[in-house]
């Protein structure tokens, strides 16, 4: 069978100036690489220029290795680029972690068995026992790692060990109730997704849709952001919003709830995996 060569997506961030998509796209034309789609975006504010560029190397084409040497030599160091070069058939591993709340693990175990997400799934962790029989049917492992006040260090250290035992690209909060120390956030900076209900920080603490419901709030909705040490205010990745009426029960707001956050946090963890996610400060730029 013929060598029909890989696929890459090229991920830039730089200050913004004259040339950049030129000198990108004719390095790649000079490698008989094709362009299959690109997306750019310049901010204003910043001053810095965005580019994501997914393109195929014909068999004959030079390696990943050797594209990577000559990119940084020929364009990134010439306009100081934050870059990398990702093999686009390689799916992402990812690790989710969960408590009590099943929806999000359960939907994004769907979308995974489905084909919707283009990932792998090398292991689920609770600090409860409560999904190991939902991960035995999928036949992924189950790590139950219980966390009380006095073990949140070994605790992380555990999960530190399987998310590089499992060689971990992407650690996803599907519900995880337990907030993680400034120490694995920097650690796991840009490779932990959260998801939560876009409420705070108005409505904090137990039973949050109840208290939406006494103060008649007419628009619920999820947020879905990067983990930093400042609590549930990382980079956003994605949002959504619903709205609700009086007619409503505080179990009818849950049900909607915990609908938007399925649909929040399975957008973030593709957008994230198919490399359309660029930080640009404390918030970010996402090419759908």
């Amino acid at each position: 069978m013929a060598d029909t060569g890989s696929d890459y997506i090229l991920t830039i961030s730089c200050p913004d100036a004259v040339g950049i998509v030129f000198a990108v796209s004719g390095f790649l034309a000079e490698r008989s690489c094709n362009i299959k789609d690109s997306a750019q975006f310049g901010d204003r504010v910043s001053g810095l220029f965005f580019l994501r560029i997914h393109f195929s190397a014909g068999g004959a084409g030079p390696s990943q290795a050797a594209l990577e040497a000559d990119f940084a030599a020929h364009v990134a160091d010439r306009f100081a680029m934050t870059w990398k070069l990702h093999d686009a058939g390689r799916r992402q591993r990812v690790l989710i972690m969960v408590s009590k709340f099943g929806h999000c693990l359960n939907d994004l175990l769907y979308r995974y068995r489905t084909g919707y997400l283009p990932i792998e799934i090398p292991a689920i962790v609770s600090n409860h026992r409560d999904f190991y029989q939902l991960a035995a049917w999928h036949n992924i492992p189950f790590h139950h790692i219980p966390v009380g006040s006095d073990n949140k260090a070994q605790q992380e250290e555990r999960l530190l060990e399987i998310v590089e035992t499992e060689k971990v690209d992407l650690v996803v909060l599907a519900r995880y109730m337990q907030v993680l120390s400034g120490r694995l956030c920097e650690r796991m900076a840009g490779r932990v997704i959260n998801i939560h209900h876009s409420f705070l920080p108005s409505f904090k603490g137990a039973k949050p849709y109840h208290q939406a419901h006494t103060r008649g709030v007419k628009l619920i909705g999820a947020t879905a952001h990067y983990v930093t040490s400042n609590l549930d205010e990382g980079p956003i990745i994605e949002q959504e919003a619903e709205r609700v009426d009086h007619t409503m029960t505080p179990d009818d707001l849950v049900a909607i709830g915990r609908d938007i956050e399925n649909v929040v946090l399975a957008r973030a963890v593709r957008y994230h995996v198919e490399h359309r996610v660029l930080l640009n400060g404390s918030k970010t730029v996402v090419f759908r």
